[in-house]
């Protein structure tokens, strides 16, 4: 009897915690089931759920070139993001998992304070930084913050995969007569790629994301796509920021899947 009631306590147990996961999922997904079909309403406001259906507010996103132009400017930040910070995270990665050094430690902690203080205060630091050497408004200006905030993203992803990596693999290529730098491009990458993708992926979307900082220094013709959003939402309720939002959402969920399927063969 008693093996027969633990069991049964265990059960209830389970049961009970699948459905507070259940619970916790759907409160997440909530907004993507109204934000969606909202993006397919005729209503000139946001109105959910829809009267009508109707495709003019991707229509109008396209036929836009103030959308497109932020669109553009979004898509040119989140590649060069991901370009330069890969590099940057990779050798800052590497040399954290294969040194002990005190200053390396303090290194690793710098690089990831942007995760740990609010955002609000590094878009505040980052303007008054900007104003006083002429970066407020330019391309340049997005792509070093926005590299700045994937960076530590980018590191933790890479530091996984090296720190799950048997590095005598390595140093075997390096006894061989491999240096450093061939021996991790020959030994170490290929089998960290996985978590290489994960660091590519998130320094994209960090960068695709991002609005705090861009409320700050973006403007003009190089204002990103996520304050334009904003802008929009302010000033008017224009259905066409539901249909940028079902596209992000879309996008980012084929990077996930497509990352997915690639760690999975």
């Amino acid at each position: 009897m008693n093996l027969l009631a633990h069991l049964q306590r265990i059960r209830l147990s389970r049961v009970l915690f699948s459905l507070l996961v259940a619970a916790i999922l759907l409160y997440l997904i909530i907004p993507v089931l109204i934000v969606v079909p909202m993006s397919f309403s005729e209503a000139r406001f946001l109105q959910f759920p829809p009267q009508h259906w109707s495709l003019q507010w991707y229509q109008a996103f396209f036929h836009s070139a103030q959308w497109l132009s932020a669109a553009r400017v979004s898509l040119i930040t989140a590649f060069c993001t991901m370009a330069i910070s890969l590099p940057i995270g990779m050798a800052a990665a590497y040399a954290i998992n294969a040194s002990s050094l005190k200053a390396v430690r303090t290194l690793q902690l710098v690089l990831l304070l942007p995760m740990m203080v609010p955002i609000i205060l590094i878009a505040a630091g980052v303007f008054f930084v900007y104003a006083r050497v002429g970066l407020v408004s330019t391309l340049t200006g997005l792509v070093l913050a926005h590299i700045m905030l994937a960076l530590p993203y980018v590191i933790i992803a890479l530091l996984a995969g090296l720190r799950n990596f048997d590095m005598s693999q390595e140093m075997v290529a390096r006894s061989l007569g491999m240096n450093r730098f061939r021996a991790f491009m020959a030994v170490t990458l290929p089998q960290i790629k996985p978590s290489l993708v994960s660091a590519t992926l998130f320094a994209f979307i960090t960068s695709l994301d991002e609005t705090v900082v861009a409320l700050f220094i973006s403007g003009g013709d190089n204002q990103t796509l996520t304050k334009r959003m904003f802008t929009a939402l302010r000033d008017e309720i224009d259905p066409t920021i539901a249909a940028i939002s079902s596209m992000l959402i879309l996008a980012s969920l084929v990077l996930v899947v497509v990352a997915g399927r690639y760690k999975q063969s």
